[in-house]
């Protein structure tokens, strides 16, 4: 990015830091240098999104993080204060809901399938010497059904506590990043410094969009994520707590155990209450915006995971006392827990729907994704992915362990397998598959022809050019092909329409099968009936194998670090925003990105008072205009924006109106009047910011040169998204962009050497003149440039 071998960190650590060339290290020092252009610096942040290995099990939080944009995904910032704070509670409520439904399902692998069913089957348990110790038939204290359902609660009980200490771990490090404190904005609004409204701000409440990211709060979600970690860590423990209380309750009933019964009793009353105070907390506070909030809920983030811990014990000790009478047989009872999940999903997404629809008629617009149905689509396709995932997990075990039988198939089968409701589940994703062809089919065909309508306008470009077929079709599906990112709202919503009507086809189904099994496939003609096996046998084998596909991608990206880049790109996207739903989510790299730039931004330009150009690539140009949101008035005077390959209009504009619509943008716009974007029709990515302003310069020619010439001697690639740099125009409305500041900004002051903290490696100078931010090894990059040396600037 700097174009230079040697460079050197000036500021930052190994996971997110500034460098600048050794030559420009002390800039500042030595301001009379003679110079050919402003001096850049690097910010890289790519080890907050694809560092080490570890970052590509963050694949398996896939649903999480789906879930926890779809929070964002507000249709407007002006739909009323209670309405935001209705949207951002049910959206924690399908995030609970995941977490449960993840729990679940690995209660449902450890606690039904290995321990309940195929330790209480001989011809299962038989050549398996690990389930030795548990087998039925092997007698043993280990043997009563209760006490095998206690050792392998052990499983569902760790992966709860190692999401904890996951997310506990990332939020010391991303959450915790101080942003830039209320002395600086207060000092430039001129009035002492205050702790600020003591109120909570659910993201975009009260005050409209674009003051939203530039909130003091907004990238500082320390008290939320811990109340969030606290109250899903206790509803795992619970989860595994009602599935061994669940069990041994529904036995001690047919018995004539009273004191066990009454016992039972209580602790599925003392769960019920416990679940009702986790709903509670998930509900009760939202984000705090209005001002850095330092506190935490200790009550809560202490005694709430301990409580329910404390209780999981209680039912594990319950579960594991004797009762010789007890047999295993069938499914584990309390199997319907996955249709009560279902259902409650499938509610909270319809309401979510009518909410966000209210709020989109108060201030409608036409480029927002669905017409403001955007967060419930996405919201639905989060739950869909977990049932995907948890699905494929307890098909692939039951398959495994009942070894040549196929669980639930036939008499072959020594295991009733996974609950009917994932099999029904699994048996309409053929169903899914065919029914998106169509769309397919018409996008294939509409980018087919407007490809030929390209092509037959496209050498008006290039006027001085020979017409070459080849060429001709090359650039023209180039183009093409671009504008099939503007398909993918009404794509998103035909997928979330048939996974919703699917989805809820099959828990009725399932529950319709379990009420009357086998008279409904005795009446059904056989032709049905067959493709209804077919269709649950093909289903069944598309979930296992995109379970298989999945972990085979997070094993490659664990291995390869090309690999674990591409999967850095979608973490770009989808950790940009705080984890406002879900504490369990990969963590926001932003919440570390957009203060370092704004403290690097804000400390240079008040020790020197120069000018800065801060330019962003793809993602960067998010991060950029985050940052300068984020900056008091009297820093952002000084400070110009230039984008290119920008997504700010074309993917957040639409999808996250609240906080990047056309009035955020505009609003953006008047507070940073030096702005400047750059956009190729052949970027799938990027594109225009403010249509019919004076921000855009686009559509850039690409490429440069249609053919051999005497400058270009060589065909020109067709550039699409990248390497904007090596356009003209680039360097023209950099250095444009610093002469409009020069007019602007007062005299620069004499530049003063900053104190470098004790144990720290440091050069006189160091501070730099600008930071040419950058993204290395992912998808976006903030190249800002610098400004002049303070005593050679206007």
């Amino acid at each position: 990015m700097l174009g230079d071998a040697r460079t050197v960190r000036v500021t930052g650590d190994e996971t997110a830091a500034v460098y600048r060339r050794a030559d420009d290290t002390d800039a500042e020092a030595h301001p009379r240098d003679t110079r050919d252009g402003p001096v850049p610096e690097a910010y890289v942040w790519s080890n907050l999104t694809s560092g080490n290995s570890a970052r590509a099990l963050w694949l398996l939080l896939l649903p999480f993080m789906v879930v926890n944009l779809a929070h964002w995904m507000l249709p407007s910032g002006h739909g009323g204060g209670r309405a935001v704070r209705l949207y951002g509670v049910l959206v924690r409520l399908v995030a609970l809901s995941l977490t449960v439904l993840l729990v679940a399902a690995a209660c449902e692998v450890a606690l039904d399938l290995t321990a309940w069913q195929c330790a209480g089957s001989p011809g299962c348990s038989d050549g398996k010497s690990w389930l030795g110790f548990l087998a039925a038939a092997r007698g043993g204290w280990w043997a009563q059904p209760g006490r095998r359902l206690a050792a392998a609660a052990l499983v569902p009980a760790a992966l709860t506590a190692l999401l904890w200490y996951l997310s506990n771990r990332t939020w010391s490090a991303y959450e915790s990043q101080q942003p830039l404190g209320e002395d600086a904005r207060a000092a430039d609004a001129g009035r002492p410094a205050h702790p600020g409204d003591s109120g909570d701000a659910v993201h975009s409440e009260g005050d409209g969009c674009g003051p939203a990211l530039g909130r003091p709060g907004f990238w500082y979600g320390r008290r939320l994520v811990a109340r969030l970690r606290a109250a899903h860590t206790a509803a795992g423990f619970l989860t595994v707590a009602a599935a061994l209380t669940v069990a041994a309750a529904a036995f001690d009933r047919r018995s004539s155990a009273t004191l066990l019964e009454a016992i039972g009793w209580l602790l599925e009353a003392t769960l019920l209450v416990a679940a009702g105070v986790v709903i509670w907390v998930v509900c009760r506070r939202g984000r705090t915006e209005t001002r850095l909030d330092d506190e935490l809920d200790r009550a809560v983030v202490t005694l709430l995971p301990g409580g329910a811990l404390a209780l999981l014990a209680l039912s594990a000790v319950y579960a594991a006392w004797s009762r010789p009478g007890w047999r295993s047989s069938g499914t584990l009872p309390g199997d319907r827990t996955f249709g009560i999940l279902t259902l409650a999903q499938l509610a909270l997404v319809v309401v979510l729907a009518a909410v966000a629809m209210a709020m989109y008629r108060r201030a409608p617009h036409s480029r927002t994704a669905l017409r403001g149905l955007g967060g419930p689509a996405v919201a639905l396709l989060a739950c869909a992915l977990g049932g995907v995932m948890t699905g494929g997990v307890a098909q692939r075990v039951a398959d495994w362990l009942d070894g040549p039988g196929t669980p639930g198939m036939g008499r072959k089968s020594s295991i009733a397998g996974p609950p009917v409701l994932l099999s029904w589940q699994a048996s309409v994703i053929p169903v899914l598959l065919l029914l998106l062809l169509l769309p397919v089919a018409y996008y294939a065909l509409r980018t087919l022809r407007r490809e030929r309508r390209i092509e037959r306008t496209l050498m008006a470009d290039y006027p001085r050019e020979k017409p070459d077929t080849v060429r001709t079709r090359q650039i023209a599906g180039d183009r093409a092909r671009a504008q099939l990112t503007d398909a993918a709202p009404p794509f998103v919503g035909i997928v979330s329409a048939a996974t919703l009507l699917l989805g809820g086809g099959a828990l009725v189904g399932s529950w319709l099968s379990e009420q009357v099994p086998g008279r409904a496939a005795d009446e059904a003609p056989s032709f049905i009936a067959s493709a209804t096996d077919a269709a649950q046998a093909a289903g069944s084998w598309l979930v296992g194998l995109g379970f298989i596909l999945f972990v085979t991608l997070g094993r490659r990206a664990y291995r390869d670090a090309s690999a674990r880049r591409s999967v850095g790109i979608l973490w770009d996207v989808g950790t940009f925003w705080p984890r406002a739903a879900h504490p369990f989510a990969p963590p926001c790299y932003a919440e570390r990105a957009v203060p370092d730039l704004t403290w690097r931004m804000f400390t240079w330009t008040d020790r020197t008072g120069g000018r800065l150009v801060i330019s962003g690539h793809s993602q960067g140009s998010v991060l950029a205009a985050a940052a300068v949101w984020q900056l008091p008035a009297r820093t952002r005077r000084r400070v110009a924006l230039l984008t290119y390959g920008s997504p700010l209009e074309r993917l957040y504009g639409r999808w996250f109106p609240a906080y990047f619509g056309p009035d955020c943008l505009d609003g953006l716009h008047r507070e940073v009047p030096c702005w400047r974007n750059l956009w190729r029709a052949t970027d799938p990515i990027g594109g225009w910011v403010l249509r019919g302003g004076d921000v855009d310069r686009g559509p850039l020619l690409d490429p440069v040169a249609y053919g051999r010439t005497r400058e270009h001697p060589l065909p020109d690639p067709v550039l699409g998204h990248s390497d904007y740099q090596a356009d003209p125009a680039f360097a023209e409305e950099r250095a444009g962009l610093l002469d409009r500041l020069a007019t602007t900004v007062p005299h620069q002051a004499p530049y003063q050497d900053p104190v470098q903290p004790t144990g720290r490696e440091s050069r006189p100078g160091q501070a730099g003149s600008g930071a040419d931010a950058s993204r290395a090894g992912g998808s976006g990059r903030v190249r800002a440039v610098p400004a002049d040396p303070p005593e050679t600037a206007d």
